[in-house]
């Protein structure tokens, strides 16, 4: 193999994903040099195995042309959520949640072409290897060109690994950079996901539909979204503990042999791994930061990742700027990025993923059909949560008498304990330190608020 020349840049980012992307075109908007690489071919770039939906909200918040013409399948008002036995239907819906089914590929092209035409420089069909190391410090990293076959040795002030799950940048890293470099296998879902073609279909195609269902898709969900007339984005997802149960066969036997699948035709289908938890603890060292899935910048309950990771990349991309105006890229240079994601989103994310221990690892079937049928959480304080707002229960003294008599009394105690809980981790993540001096401590807190939530909600 061919090594070739040392080429320079003040910034490389590894992986054109929605992360990816929006850190290099903010970074490249604002003067800096900027190296964009891509295992895939460009005319590939954007295509993803995932659910494709995302909040109108997004777009708004980030400044952001929603998605029209060819990068639209269907427009979404709202989801329904399925209790197990069927018999009770959450609709949730409002303007805040208005949402869109896209045409991942085609989104991910217009992202692409944004970042590149503010001037990045884009390596596709090459790979990222590892990073570069100098005194501590991120300095570059070495990448392979698959289209000849050479080793690319990259150098820069700063890396950005937004190579999604596989973080193949941040698990090549050593411990002493003060981050996390390996995820629990309880808080990631491995999903199969298939595009069909229905006929003669009456679903409902404004609505994003999610069935629970702890024995099918234990810790998970399954899910059927609109992709445009007569077509629809149906997959399931399972927490990766031990034993979990293999998504596509689940999948091939007992989703698609559902009524609303007869005689439907496949489009494609495919399989990948979500990581449904809060965000890194630290998602900066020193010449180096953390976007999207590769720093856990995902919706702990549905598994969303294409609204947070753009905000991610977005603050990235700023928190480059500053940093490299400041010639100061070490972890305290780049600090802010951390504070700043934590407040915007990464407090709502802690919040949710309290919510996700509650709600998908710690109830049974049993639990969520009378918890939906008697509306100990409503359509209303779904809505709310989901959007980070702490969760408020009115559980009066006809309810306790109620579920006193049914003799699901734990079931009441453990969900209180979850709105408590849910208000108290928001707390310590909107606190999170301004610089690194105070981060140990506060890492202890939010370790210890989640083995808390684990003790005090899992009945398992």
């Amino acid at each position: 193999m061919v090594k070739t020349s040392l080429k320079k840049f003040d910034v490389i980012v590894a992986g054109a994903g929605t992360a990816g992307c929006m850190t290099t075109k903010t970074a490249a908007k604002a003067g800096l040099e900027v190296c964009l690489i891509d295992r895939k071919k460009r005319v590939d770039i954007g295509e993803k195995v995932c659910g494709d939906a995302v909040g109108k909200h997004h777009f708004d918040e980030l400044g952001l042309t929603p998605p029209r013409g060819d990068e639209l399948r269907s427009r979404v008002e709202g989801v329904k959520i399925h209790s197990p036995d069927h018999q009770t239907v959450f609709t949730v819906k409002s303007e805040r949640i208005y949402g869109f089914i896209l045409n991942r590929r085609l989104f991910g092209q217009r992202l692409l072409n944004e970042a590149v035409d503010a001037g990045a420089t884009l390596f596709d069909s090459t790979i990222a290897i590892e990073p570069t190391l100098k005194d501590d410090f991120v300095t570059g990293i070495t990448a392979k060109d698959m289209k000849n076959e050479t080793t690319l040795q990259l150098q820069s002030k700063v890396v950005v690994d937004a190579s999604g799950f596989t973080a193949i940048l941040r698990k090549s890293l050593q411990p002493k950079i003060g981050i996390d470099l390996n995820l629990n296998n309880e808080d990631v879902e491995a999903c199969y996901r298939e595009i069909r073609a229905l006929k003669g279909s009456d679903f409902d195609s404004q609505f994003c539909e999610i069935y629970l269902d702890q024995t099918l898709t234990p810790s998970g969900y399954h899910w059927i979204f609109p992709e445009g007339e007569n077509t629809v984005n149906a997959g399931i997802g399972v927490a990766m503990t031990k034993g979990f149960p293999n998504p596509k066969s689940l999948f091939y036997q007992k989703i698609l042999p559902k009524p609303l699948f007869k005689d439907s035709t496949l489009i494609k289908g495919g399989s990948w791994y979500v990581p449904t938890r809060r965000p890194l603890d630290c998602m900066t060292s020193n010449g180096m930061l953390f976007v999207g899935d590769a720093a856990c910048q995902v919706n702990p309950i549905h598994g969303g990742g294409i609204g947070p990771s753009m905000k991610g990349g977005k603050l990235a991309g700023e928190t480059i700027t500053e940093a490299l105006e400041k010639d100061d890229v070490s972890r305290e240079g780049l600090w802010q990025y951390n504070v700043n994601y934590m407040r915007v989103y990464g407090a709502k994310q802690a919040g949710l993923d309290i919510f996700r221990l509650f709600l998908l690892q710690s109830v049974t079937n049993e639990d969520i059909n009378y918890g939906m049928k008697y509306q100990l959480i409503t359509e209303d304080d779904l809505f709310k949560v989901s959007l980070g707002e702490n969760l408020h229960l009115n559980i009066t003294e006809k309810t306790m008498r109620a579920f006193r008599g049914l003799g699901k009394l734990s079931l009441l105690r453990r969900l209180r304990d979850a709105s408590h809980l849910i208000k108290k981790m928001k707390a310590v993540y909107l606190s999170y330190p301004d610089s690194p001096e105070g981060f140990e401590e506060w890492k202890r807190k939010a370790n210890d608020k989640i083995e808390e939530a684990k003790r005090r909600l899992s009945t398992r």
